[in-house]
């Protein structure tokens, strides 16, 4: 047992108040005189007797309770865990302010609940104590340290957030405010502890003490609209684009009879009504013909009750109007070429003798064709490397006659394999792959009546196992006839032979040569995002088309403007838009007042899983280093009372005082029933 306020112990002293009165009291007789006083005699004797047997008992009663009341004074506890906490307290309180918290308990909000438990912690300490208040959007002025009336305030400024971080980020947080403060560590997480950032195993700490302090509702049915994606690079005027729709039902019963739609550029079309198992999701498919190009604004929603924030996903994306490629020439264009672009539309195609380039319009065209080169200059392959690096894609049918050694200089920059030796030998494409993006679903069978390229001149490569090479199209003796190497952000593509249609039967091949062209010309392997989430470091890159470091990028909802961060890194600037996006939605993106393109946001989807962690899960969680305790819903009621026992051990002072009142009570009933 241990006390504390051991100094108040000296009060015991007081004990001998009640001895020393004892002692030294007299009571004064009157003489009062009898002829006979044998009777009387013995009657004094056993009066006499009873009375110091009363006044010992009453000694006793006054001396235990002085006893006890001192003890209660002192304050006597039994330390629990080993000794009690003493000295200043570090007290961080983290709010779980998610979408999740909106769940109701009793008709109250969880975020409700949460506020009033944190406001009972913030209480069960003293004055002097230091503290932190922190919730899902990290604000800066979250990271700083408080007395308790603020922090008291800062409570009743707390709101519903669309930001989500992780349980071990937040206990990570709460550590570095306290890293080098004195004193006892103490750390709260007031949560509904979803599964799905409840990842405490990943955090090692020996020491804060981290205390779990679930609020928890019944587990609600959600439905959602997981993700949203193109399943081509990029969609295209006049085509079947095929937009791929994810929904999750996030509960574990069956959802029957659940309304898809599809609402773009404000019109809203029904897709249908879709059944979902329990814990599961389904993969729907929209076809979307365009016939505008330019920027496009579409929604997919689900209808479903209660949670709503992930019922809706948001999507822009941006239709080009026309596909641009360079065809570079040591002299005229290739007839066939030009006459593949002049039959498709919104395909256009630019003949540019390699004397006569100009290197800065290279980011302007979507690929860029060498064709029957006799060299690759130096400064031509550094162009080609950085296009290619930014995203762009190049095709290069060598020269018959072409000077190999600036060829696989250029290779060898690009990291793929250098040419070899010529041959004049007839050979025969045998095998096509469909499972790359170039050639999949453009042939129903292969076999059969497909016919591939011929050719009687080609150049073998000298194949190293360590590149990242891609066969699009091979020779019926294993060679490559045609492949792809990916650089950066961008795509090369190489052909063994020359395009001339007298060593090359490609350009006879329509069902070969037309889908080649069309599909490298539009294929990417980065993906321009149709949507972004909101979190707390939110970064999108972008073009960089300012003039000078006066025109800044800004980002509007028509109601509220953004100036996010700006770093820019050559063609492409990063806008740090951290945690200022705080609703789902369409934005513009504008420079110097015109718009650049438009932005779609969503909510994280980690919320959707309603699934949570029992408070005996919660009990069973125990990395190791960690100081984890749980606070149960049975002891949220008196939560002082549990704060105050889980620091300092066992309360014994109400006991004492108990005690006290009842010698005092024995003290009383002594003098009054105890007769001499």
């Amino acid at each position: 047992m241990q006390f504390l306020f051991p100094s108040f112990l000296w009060a015991l002293l007081s004990l001998s108040v009640p001895i020393i009165i004892h002692l030294f009291y007299f009571r004064r007789f009157k003489k009062v005189y009898f002829t006979n006083v044998k009777y009387l005699k013995e009657i004094k004797e056993e009066t006499s007797n009873r009375n110091k047997l009363k006044n010992l008992l009453v000694l006793l009663a006054r001396c235990l309770a002085v006893a006890a009341l001192v003890l209660a004074f002192a304050q006597p506890f039994i330390p629990k865990g080993g000794v009690a906490k003493s000295g200043i307290n570090n007290i961080s309180v983290f709010i779980d302010n998610s979408y999740s918290m909106t769940s109701t308990k009793d008709d109250i909000p969880l975020i409700d609940y949460s506020k009033d438990k944190a406001r009972s912690i913030i209480n069960s300490y003293g004055d002097a104590d230091q503290f932190q208040i922190l919730t899902h959007d990290f604000e800066g002025r979250h990271q700083r340290i408080l007395s308790k009336e603020d922090a008291l305030m800062y409570i009743n400024d707390i709101q519903i957030t669309p930001d989500v971080q992780l349980i071990s980020t937040i206990l990570n947080r709460q550590r570095q405010l306290f890293e080098n403060a004195a004193g006892n560590k103490i750390s709260y997480i007031i949560s509904d502890f979803q599964k799905s950032i409840t990842d405490l195993s990943n955090y090692q700490d020996t020491l804060m003490e981290v205390n779990l302090v679930p609020v928890q509702s019944v587990r609600e049915k959600n439905i959602s609209v997981d993700s949203v994606w193109f399943e081509g690079p990029v969609p295209f005027l006049n085509q079947n684009n095929k937009l791929l729709v994810r929904i999750r039902n996030n509960s574990p019963e069956d959802a029957e009879q659940i309304k898809v739609s599809f609402i773009k550029d404000a019109q809203e079309k029904p897709v249908g009504l879709r059944d979902i198992t329990a814990n599961s999701y389904i993969t729907d498919t929209i076809n979307l013909s365009l016939d505008v190009s330019g920027w496009h604004q579409a929604v997919v929603q689900v209808s479903d009750y209660p949670v709503q924030f992930d019922d809706k996903y948001f999507i822009s994306f941006n239709v080009p109007d026309t596909v641009k490629a360079l065809f570079i020439n040591d002299s005229d264009g290739d007839k066939f070429m030009t006459a593949l672009f002049n039959g498709v539309k919104n395909f256009s195609l630019s003949n540019q003798n390699v004397n006569q380039l100009q290197y800065q319009k290279f980011q302007t065209f979507d690929i860029i064709m060498l064709n029957d080169l006799k060299t690759i200059t130096s400064g031509l392959s550094n162009e080609l490397l950085q296009y290619l690096r930014n995203g762009g894609k190049v095709l290069v049918f060598p020269g018959k006659s072409a000077e190999l050694s600036t060829y696989n200089n250029f290779m060898s920059f690009a990291g793929g394999n250098m040419f070899g030796n010529s041959n004049i030998s007839k050979r025969e494409v045998s095998q096509i792959n469909t499972e790359e993006f170039i050639f999949s679903d453009v042939y129903i069978n292969t076999g059969g009546n497909l016919k591939l390229p011929v050719t009687s001149f080609s150049y073998n490569f000298n194949v190293q196992s360590s590149i990242g090479e891609e066969k699009l199209l091979t020779y019926r003796d294993g060679g490559s006839f045609l492949s792809k190497y990916r650089i950066g952000d961008g795509q090369l593509f190489v052909c063994a032979s020359p395009l001339s249609n007298d060593i090359n039967d490609l350009v006879y091949n329509a069902e070969v040569f037309v889908p080649l062209i069309y599909k490298m010309a539009i294929s990417t392997i980065k993906q321009k995002p149709i949507a972004f989430t909101i979190n707390n470091n939110l970064v999108i890159n972008t073009e960089n088309k300012r003039m000078s470091g006066d025109f800044v990028y800004k980002v509007t909802d028509g109601k509220n403007e953004i100036i996010p961060g700006q770093i820019p890194t050559g063609n492409l600037i990063s806008l740090d838009l951290s945690d200022q996006i705080k609703h789902s939605g369409f934005y513009d993106l504008l420079l110097s007042e015109n718009i650049e393109s438009k932005l779609a946001f969503n909510y994280d989807r980690r919320e959707s899983d309603m699934t949570l962690i029992s408070e005996s899960g919660l009990e069973g969680i125990n990395p190791a280093n960690v100081k984890i305790k749980l606070i149960p819903s049975v002891l949220q009621a008196n939560i002082s009372g549990a704060i105050y026992e889980k620091d300092k051990g066992i309360v014994l002072w109400k006991w004492f005082a108990i005690f006290a009142l009842l010698f005092l009570a024995i003290e009383s009933l002594l003098i009054r029933y105890f007769k001499n």
